[in-house]
């Protein structure tokens, strides 16, 4: 019996926070709803800030410029449906600071199945109900506030 592995997807993703220690999520309607950060895969010869960075322009409209890029905060890998198919995504997330100021969706060129986007508190984060990706999100962003930066990249499920 042979078991075929999944062809890899790479996706860089962005772990933004305002000037109130807010964090950026957009909501999606598939696979019963839910919120995550922005992001998505990997262009050929691209590495991950710069996916980043288009990423964020793409989906939100975020001129470049008013982006501060930090850290690579953090990393994940799942199997998982894309367009269909099955894939093994390897995301990587970085620390993005921003304004909600700089967001226009008007200038956004490709913004996928975004239903919504929204500015959460930590309280907000961690009490809610509603699926939210990836998890362990909150005591990421709970650490990042408090200024504990991981040396290396935090494993997430």
């Amino acid at each position: 019996m042979t078991t075929s592995t999944p062809p890899l997807r790479e996706a860089a993703r962005a772990i933004v926070l305002d000037a109130q220690d807010r964090v950026l999520l957009l909501r999606y309607d598939e696979n019963g709803g839910f919120w995550a950060t922005p992001g998505g895969s990997l262009e050929d010869g691209e590495d991950y800030p710069t996916a980043t960075l288009r990423e964020l322009r793409e989906e939100l409209g975020i001129d470049e410029k008013a982006v501060e890029l930090g850290a690579q905060l953090a990393e994940r890998s799942e199997n998982h449906v894309v367009g269909g198919r099955e894939v093994r995504q390897v995301e990587k997330y970085f620390l993005v600071r921003t304004s909600a100021a700089d967001i226009d969706p008007a200038r956004a060129t490709q913004p996928d199945e975004i239903r919504e986007y929204r500015w959460w508190t930590l309280a907000e984060l961690r009490a809610t109900q509603e699926r939210v990706y990836p998890e362990g999100l909150a005591d990421l962003v709970a650490s990042v506030i408090t200024g504990d930066i991981p040396q290396q990249p935090v494993v997430l499920d």
